[in-house]
């Protein structure tokens, strides 16, 4: 009668630990790194920066508060909306850029 081998328990957790390690390098550090930089963009906004928010609303800041912005969006019409919701900056103005 043949002998069955016994295989460690670590060899059977090998394949999920493997597969951990590899999300870990191709999902979540690259993301963390993408959320750090967007903090660091939000921290950094000044008046007059023009931004898109995430809703894709083209405007100009016009006033800065703790958690939110005021964004001037045409002639006469503002919004108030949260900080989280800016997606990127479109440009600075020529002040804020040293020129």
């Amino acid at each position: 009668m043949p002998q069955l081998s016994t295989v460690s328990p670590i060899t059977n957790f090998l394949p999920l630990i493997l597969i951990f390690v590899i999300f870990y390098f191709l999902i979540i550090r690259p993301q963390k790194s993408k959320e750090k930089e967007h903090q660091k963009m939000l921290n950094e906004l000044k008046k007059n920066d023009e931004v898109v928010t995430t809703s894709g609303i083209h405007g100009t800041i016009v006033n800065l508060k703790d958690k939110t912005l005021i964004l001037r969006i045409d002639e006469n019409v503002k919004v108030e909306v949260e900080k989280n919701c800016v997606a990127y900056l479109k440009k600075t103005t020529a002040v804020n850029q040293g020129s």
